[in-house]
Formats: C-alpha cells, structure tokens, sequence
C-alpha cells in the first residue's frame, strides 16, 4: 500500500510491545532447573598462573561445578578465532593470537575469564568465586597503544616487539613520488580514542542441552544468529547441526554484540557438563572490563597539495591497538575497513597507508559503530581542515577545490572503492546554508562578549556500507493473504520489523497488521548475514523485495484462473486500497487477499512460498556534510553545542522518521567520543581507571542540541532499492565536525589541534597555557 510503503514516515510497529514491557530479552528467559555461570576474572594485567585451586571452592553450597582451562582442554575445545585472513607486507609476519576461553598458563588483561562457576545462585557462585585460589606471579604490562612497539613488556613471549602484523594499501612509490614534489606537505598527529559501547542491555546467555536431540540451544543478545552458530560449532569441533542459536529482543548493539565471548562458549560447555540449564548475564562493571572497545589507535597523517591547494597524495601511518589477543573481526576494521575510505570525497590522486595492528595488555578491540569509517572520517577530515588553515584558504573552499564532482561519477579511488553516485559539494552548500554561515560572525562576537569562544567546523565525510554476505528472506502466505516473513538479519533496535514491512507493503499491497516478522533463529531462519557495516535495509530489503515479487509470480496462475485471463496479459497493482492482479485493457481485478483465499495450501498452511536473495554486487556510498557551532566559556573550558546541522545522502528513502532517529543516534555518540568518552588505563599497572559511569562519562540528553537534519539523496546505483545505509553515519561525521569547530574556536589562542575527547579541563588548560605563553 502506497501509505505504508517506501518513503512513508511510518511510526515503528516495534514500539507498543517494547514500551508496554512486553518484549522479551535474553535475560527475561527462564527455564525450569536453571543454574548460574560467574566468571571468575584476573585482577592482574600481565601475570603467570602457578596454581589454581577450586578443591574448597567446589565444596561450597549449591556449586554444581567449577571449570578451568585445563577442562576445557580436555575436552578439545578451541580458542575463539579471528576469522579475517589479513596478508601483511612482504617480509614481514602475521602472529595471530587467538582468545582463549579461559586464561591457560598466563593472563593478558585485567577482566580475563580464569575460571567458571557454575551454582544455583548467582550469591553462592560468588562466594565460590572468593574461594577460588589463584597464584599469580605478576608481570609488567604495556596498555598504550604508541608505546607498544618499543615497550619492554611483551604480550606473547613469541611476538616481537608486540607487533600482531604490519599491513600497507596503496602505492608507495608513486605516493612517496607526489610528496617529493609537493609545494607543501601538512602533517597532523592524531589519536583516536578508546571507547566502551554501553548498550542499554548489556551482554547475557542461557544455555541449554537437549539430549535426546544432541542438540545445544543457546540464547544470546547478538547481532545474527548464524554466525554465532557457525563460531561455536568451530570452537567445539562439532558440526554446526548441533547448535541451535536464538536471539529475542536486543537492546543496542553497536557492533560489540557482532562476537563470540567466552561466556558463551562457557554456557554452553557447562550446560552440557552439568546437565542443566546455564545462565550468565553480565554486570555493568563486568561490561566495561569483558565487552569488546572500539578504535583506539594513534595515526601520523599528511598531505601534499600543488601550489594552488589541490591535493597531490595523502599519507597515513597508523598503530592500532588489538588488545591482547585478535576478536573475530580485528584485523579488518583498521585495515581494510579504515584505509579504503581515506579518499574521503576527495580527487586524491596517490595514497598510501601503513597499519600496524599491536598486542597490548588490554581486553580486544573490534568494530564499533561504524567500524573503521569513523577513524577515517576523522583522518581525513581534520586533515583538511588544518591544511586549510595552513595555506590561508577557507576550509569550505578548500573542500569544493578539491571534492569529487558528480560528473566523474562512477568515480574508482587509489584504493579500489567505486563510488556509484554522490554530489558532495551539493550536500556541503545545502548543509552550509542550513546552518547560516553567512550570520555566523555576528553570532561570534555576541559570545566573545558573553565570555565565550565561539567556533564552527564543518566535515564532510562518505563511508562504505552494505557489501560482503548476501541475504536471503522468505515469505509465508497464509489463506488469509497474511505474510509470515522469516529474515536472517538482527534488529537491535533499529527497526527493522516496520522497515521489512514498507518493502512488502509496497510490493503486494497489504497492510503491515496482516505481516509478521520472524529473526534471531537459526533454525526456522536458515541462513543470515546478520546485522553491522548498515547493511540490513539496503542488502536484507532488496531480498525482502524479490521474495515479494516471487509471491507475485507464484499467485499469477491463480488469478488467471479467477479473471479466466492469460498470465500474460496480468499486472499486478499496488494503490491505497490495497494489491491485486488487473487484466490489461480491461476493468477485471482481484485482489490479492482473494488470490491468496483461492489458492492450494501446502502442508504447513501456506499457499505461497517467496524466496528472495541478494548479493550486493559493491559497497553503497552513504554521504554528507555536518556543521556544528560550539562555544567554548573562557573561564571553565565547559563547551556547548550551539547549532547542528546535517545534510545527508542516502539515496532512497525507506522512512524517514526511522532514518532520523538513526542519524541522532549517531550525533549522540559521536558526540560522546568527541567530548566526554574515554577508556583509560593504568600506564604502570594496567589496572582499567574507567570502570564505571562515574568515571567513564556518557553524553546526556541535556548535553544535545536541536539538530536540523535534512536530505539531499541521490538514488544508489548498485542497490535495487537505491538505497544506500543510515544507520552509522551520524557518528562518523559527528567527531571532526566538532573538533574542527573546537580548533576554530580556539584558533585565535594558537590552538591547531584539540585531541579527543574534548573536555572542559582538556579546554581550560589549552585557553590558559596560550594565554601564559602571550603574557611571557
């Protein structure tokens, strides 16, 4: 139906459920007989295991059992992979290191699983835990990322210089050849913060075994059921018929729900020692010492520009933290992921870019919202920024000088992305006139008198989305012309379930009471790629679409039969009353409801089966430009945002009200990372100083602006649906907008660089130290 369809600003059907407390998360689910896992985690950021004693622990009351690695050992069972094969620079060696499940012989970071209790309750499984005796012969330990390489604590005895490997993209040759014959080279040293994901929900299981069917069930928050199934069957050593993965209700993910953990691997093994349900939801505090981090590396970024600004090559030299063993995903976020988009929107004829991924005594870090692109964006960005700055031109026409034109679209960058489609300057002038540059110097001389610094930044920032795995969607008709669709994507709140529906009701008419959605079961789904890289709408949609047009195909025949018609000479029509099959020339039509009551059962019930399956053939290109104004008080560093705006491009739009939320989403937390975030770490004893909210700040709703959002989309070229992925872009355009506005507010006390995040004291001592140097 055309008001329920592609475009429509369809309230999210998800929502009645979920705010009358009927939803139903991982930790809501029990089950008779159920026991409890705690994990028993290292205090130590480095140490040897001499001993560990469980003999009076497990006589405790109501212990069912306690497990250590030598356990699982016994039983086979194999580390946690990462399973992206990365090929490093010649000469030079990969050293993998996996995560083990439980620490064997050495822990690596404060917060490693050493061993797993499993008790009746959660308080007897603790008090075990205290009873639990470990001898530890501590070592010394390396937690910053820029002095891992030279550090004398190494991670794994057998990885030199704690290097996990040494990668490059890019010409060097013809980009070191470019920077030779610069008229200028501008450089910026550059950090990217280490950030917690913190969603609402934090990380829980339950595990089960079924023994009559040698089956193990578990019930996990992740973001697709079929990879999970797939990493657990591997671990095990067991085929993956054995595993049957659930997911209910998800309450944020952000990528770090992407993984296999231990615990789960942990629940699943106990259920099955113990002969018993097995549970393990995490603590907050375990959150922030167990879940995954995201970014953490440091970069040396530089350009080369003619004499006349234009961009001659880029250059990036980038130390990335992995933690102290590689999650599933590691190798490829600073890699692949980050380096392909250091094109920015850019003409930049040669880049080269080296990463090195090392090994510190720190939990791993795989993808966080975005996933790469954010610590491009910021890269490149701030990179532009400065050498506007430098050469004396306005940071907008600096960036109109050089964005890639729409005429050159599709347009190959140096390092193999094909941007289908994009006006990047159209979205940078839309955004700039949204937000009233024009009046921005009045505005700033108004705060200089009200004792604040007043600053604007602009950045305008592309990323790469929905590429890699197909997906496929099937749809169940019943009698009643009601749809059952079964999806291998993951919604953790993004809303997926009103999305799916638009795509159906736009194909066949129906309205989106009569559709229902199934996901997070890897059994009556039986494949998905999952939900991360913003790929669910535009891959999982477009599957969504062709398993509606092959309903379309299979109801044809029954309602030539009903219009005594030729198939041939049928189209099937979509208005606000609803779907059906017309006889072209003719006033015959039948509605799709009246097809679907006149058709065949199968065994099941259903009368038609659609399948559709999606393969991206590329990347889609979401882009656009923020601009942000924020003050800086002179007397207390406090920043403010005062005015955001954005402009985006993400070719077709599916709904807009859930295309909005997304983008907020996005702001809010890059915002965060900008200004308030930040996972620290003892420099001596490695020892985590952020392990709580009342040390690690989370950006408030009182610390957001109104934010003027708008679009100016261009359909995607390689999408069937032109759409192009939302649901990470806000937070990779966020970060160098503010930090740009920050340097330009600063700009006048000689500031050129702000490092995140941004805090008031960060900002005080920079007033302040520039203000003691002018008085010298």
């Amino acid at each position: 139906m055309t008001k329920f369809g592609i475009g429509q600003p369809v309230p999210r059907s998800e929502d009645t459920r979920l705010l009358r407390g009927a939803g139903r998360y991982t930790d809501d689910v029990r089950m008779p007989g159920q026991k409890v896992g705690y994990v028993l985690r290292s205090p130590h950021a480095h140490a040897a295991i001499l001993s560990i004693d469980t003999t009076d622990a497990a006589s405790m009351p109501g212990i069912q059992a306690i497990f250590t690695a030598a356990d699982l050992k016994q039983a086979g069972i194999k580390d946690i992979p990462c399973v992206v094969p990365l090929r490093v620079r010649a000469g030079t060696t990969l050293h993998m290191k996996h995560r083990p499940v439980l620490a064997d012989g050495f822990v690596r970071h404060v917060g490693e699983p050493v061993a797993f209790i499993v008790a009746d309750s959660l308080y007897q499984a603790m008090d075990a835990a205290e009873a639990v005796m470990v001898d530890y012969d501590m070592l010394d330990a390396v937690v910053d990322t820029a002095a891992a390489l030279t550090h004398p604590a190494q991670v794994h005895g057998d990885v030199p210089a704690n290097l996990a490997y040494d990668w490059e993209k890019g010409n060097r040759t013809a980009t070191d050849d470019v920077f030779a014959r610069a008229a200028r080279i501008v450089r910026l040293d550059l950090i990217n913060n280490r950030l917690s994901a913190n969603p609402l929900e934090g990380r829980a299981c339950l595990a089960e075994h079924d023994t009559g069917a040698d089956i193990t069930r578990l019930t996990v928050g992740s973001q697709g059921v079929h990879d999970m199934r797939d990493m657990l069957a591997g671990i095990f050593g067991e085929d993956r018929a054995r595993f049957h993965v659930l997911t209910h209700e998800v309450g944020g993910g952000f990528g770090m729900k992407l993984f296999c953990y231990p615990e789960y691997v942990l629940a699943c093994f106990a259920a099955r020692k113990v002969d018993a349900p097995v549970a393990w939801t995490s603590s907050r505090a375990e959150a922030f010492l167990s879940d995954d981090h995201g970014r953490d590396n440091v970069s040396v970024a530089e350009l080369a520009l003619d004499t006349e600004g234009r961009i001659l090559g880029l250059r990036a030299d980038i130390i990335a933290n992995m933690g102290a063993y590689l999650s599933n995903y590691a190798t490829y976020i600073q890699t692949d992921g980050q380096t392909k988009m250091l094109s920015g929107v850019y003409t930049i004829p040669a880049i080269y870019a080296r990463v090195r991924g090392v090994y510190t005594h720190t939990q791993p870090v795989d993808a966080y919202r975005g996933a790469g692109r954010p610590e491009a964006a910021y890269l490149v960005e701030r990179l532009i920024d400065k050498a506007a700055r430098e050469i004396g031109q306005d940071p907008a026409a600096f960036r109109r000088l050089n964005m890639i034109p729409p005429s050159a679209m599709p347009y190959r960058t140096p390092l193999g992305h094909v941007y289908d489609s994009g006006d990047f300057a159209g979205t940078l002038e839309a955004a700039l006139e949204r937000a009233d540059r024009a009046g921005f110097p009045a505005r700033r001389a108004k705060a200089r008198e009200q004792g604040r610094l007043l600053g604007l930044g602009i950045a305008t920032y592309i990323e790469a989305c929905s590429g890699g795995a197909p997906e496929a969607a099937e749809l169940l008709v019943k009698p009643d012309g009601s749809v059952l669709l079964l999806i291998g994507t993951q919604s953790n709140g993004q809303g997926h379930e009103t999305a799916y529906k638009q795509v159906i009701a736009e194909v066949l008419g129906i309205e989106p009471d009569a559709i229902a959605m199934v996901q997070g079961d890897s059994q009556v789904v039986k494949t998905g790629g999952g939900t991360g890289g913003s790929r669910s709408i535009p891959t999982g949609g477009a599957a969504v679409r062709d398993g509606a047009a092959d309903v379309i195909s299979q109801a044809r025949p029954v309602a030539a039969r009903l219009l005594e018609a030729d198939e041939h000479a049928l189209r099937f029509e979509v208005t606000d009353a609803g779907g059906g099959f017309a006889v072209t020339g003719s006033n015959r039509f039948v509605p799709f409801i009246e097809v679907a009551a006149a058709a065949k059962p199968d065994a099941d019930g259903h009368v038609f089966r659609g399948k559709g399956k999606y393969s991206p053939p590329s990347n889609t290109f979401p882009n656009g430009t923020h601009v942000v104004e924020i003050s800086v008080e002179i007397d207390t560093g406090v920043p403010r945002i005062e005015r955001y705006t954005v402009v985006d491009d993400f070719g077709t739009v599916l709904n807009p009200l859930l295309l909005e939320g997304q983008v907020h989403g996005g702001i809010a937390q890059g915002m965060g990372q900008a200004l308030l975030e930040l996972i620290r770490f003892d420099t001596e004893s490695g020892q985590l100083l952020t392990g709580s909210f009342m040390d690690y700040a989370m950006p408030r709703a009182d610390h957001l602006p109104m934010i003027d959002f708008s679009l100016r989309p261009v359909p995607c070229a390689t999408n069937p649906l032109g759409l192009k992925g939302a649901g990470e872009a806000g937070a990779i355009g966020a970060c160098p907008a503010i930090i740009n506005a920050l340097v330009d507010a600063l700009a006048d006390h000689g500031v050129t660089h702000v490092d995140m995040p941004a805090t008031a004291p960060v900002l005080w001592r920079l007033i302040h130290s520039a203000k003691a140097a002018t008085a010298a």
